[in-house]
């Protein structure tokens, strides 16, 4: 794992086509259910971003058998018994999607320790929607200093309300419902994209779950799941995002394959109020059969500020990981345009970075935040906030800023962009990258 910094030089017109990856949210989420299957399970389209890379070492450090086939076949066989004693506590402290655990073992180990976990720091992020879901089928948490103490009772099927509507929590519910026998309800479930994939992999694999793409899921307990041969990932929306805005804010004409439109309809909306030119090309459904995927091509465009205030909530509202990579965008837009990022306590101050590359930022309380434009970008050295999507803003910002820019510390970015470097190369950007 290194800490790398990325040395750009800035403001050039970028050109041609560029994929959307499966990113890290709906790969990890599978992963964990891999566990839930105990045979083999092979899935497609798999990124290579660090925070897989953490995952995969967490739970081959647990008994289970994993590979890579190729470039992006991930093969997975947990059916051996698991030791939770040897689990990698660095790489399990190192992400916190490790807590996708919590529901993936429910059903297979009646106590472990789970090692308190690390990701963006974006102020307080309780794990309390998570327990209260949970307590509900059989397993019970105790918080320590450094690690949770899990004990699983035998599990029972539940009609639940989730206390927030978050996508791990919402995984992790699902997962304990599987082998729960009976019928459980889950109400007011996140409908992401991750945890729609998370229940298409699932039914794949023979679980009973109805209500996919809605906000009440009904679940019937099985004995056992399948051995899957072939699951393709969905091509992760935020991923694309980020092109989106890095075509937008460098000026450039540039197609971006392989998004899930579903998931960036009311972007794209939001977009095209603020004067943002766009086709929609080569229609048709994902390799799983289960999405919308477009071809989006984005033209050079004169923008305007949003004329209401732009904020996140969950699908099918604009999504929480995607605010941020409106920020650059804005820049960029004639007016002000008031951001909300209500989720997170910290995440916003992240935004005054900006500042030191020319944008006019005024952050007006640790959730809200006025852009104004349109501000002519410049170079500067940056450290990258400990956030991947307020760092990947920052790093399309610098693309678009004439001169030499450093950001230092650029890993939070790398846990969730593939390949970043050579896919940012390939359209025109210059871009090269330092091992510290």
């Amino acid at each position: 794992m290194f800490n790398n910094t990325f040395v750009i030089n800035g403001g050039k017109k970028l050109k041609g086509t560029i994929e959307t990856s499966s990113g890290k949210n709906a790969p990890i989420a599978l992963l964990c259910a891999s566990v839930l299957v105990k045979n083999k399970v092979i899935l497609k389209d798999m990124s290579h971003v660090e925070e897989i890379d953490r995952m995969i070492e967490v739970l081959v450090s647990i008994g289970v058998d994993i590979k890579w086939l190729d470039k992006t076949s991930l093969y997975i066989d947990s059916s051996k018994d698991l030791t939770m004693d040897k689990i990698n506590k660095e790489a399990c402290a190192s992400t916190r999607v490790s807590l996708l655990l919590l529901g993936a073992l429910a059903s297979r180990e009646k106590d472990y320790k789970l090692y308190k976990t690390g990701g963006c720091k974006l102020g307080e992020r309780t794990i309390r929607p998570h327990l209260y879901a949970l307590e509900k089928f059989g397993v019970r948490v105790e918080s320590k200093s450094k690690y949770y103490e899990v004990k699983n009772s035998s599990l029972q099927a539940q009609d639940i309300v989730m206390y927030e509507s978050g996508d791990t929590a919402t995984e992790n519910a699902i997962m304990a419902a599987i082998f729960a026998p009976g019928v459980s309800t889950i109400k007011f479930a996140s409908a992401n994209y991750m945890v729609q994939d998370l229940c298409y992999f699932l039914n794949t694999a023979g679980a009973k779950i109805e209500g996919i793409g809605t906000t009440t899921l009904v679940i019937t307990g099985v004995k056992k799941l399948h051995k899957v041969d072939e699951y393709f990932v969905i091509p992760d929306p935020v991923d694309a995002m980020a092109w989106i805005s890095l075509a937008i804010t460098t000026k450039s004409l540039l197609t971006i394959k392989n998004c899930a439109y579903d998931f960036l309809a009311l972007e794209l909306e939001n977009l095209s109020v603020m004067g943002q030119k766009y086709l929609l090309l080569n229609k048709r459904k994902s390799k799983s059969g289960n999405f919308l995927i477009y071809d989006i091509k984005i033209t050079p465009s004169d923008l305007k500020a949003l004329p209401d205030k732009l904020h996140g909530r969950p699908y099918p509202g604009l999504n929480i990981d995607n605010v941020p990579l409106f920020v650059p965008i804005l820049t960029q837009a004639k007016g002000e345009t008031l951001i909300h990022d209500w989720v997170y306590e910290n995440r916003a101050i992240y935004y005054l970075e900006l500042k030191k590359l020319g944008a006019d930022i005024l952050l007006l309380d640790p959730h809200r935040a006025l852009i104004k434009g349109v501000v002519e970008l410049k170079a500067n050295e940056v450290v990258c906030p400990p956030a991947i999507r307020p760092g990947m803003a920052i790093l399309i910002a610098m693309l678009g800023a004439k001169g030499k820019s450093v950001l230092k510390n650029a890993y939070p970015i790398e846990r969730a962009y593939d390949n970043l470097v050579e896919r940012l190369r390939s359209i025109g950007a210059d871009i090269s990258k330092v091992n510290n």
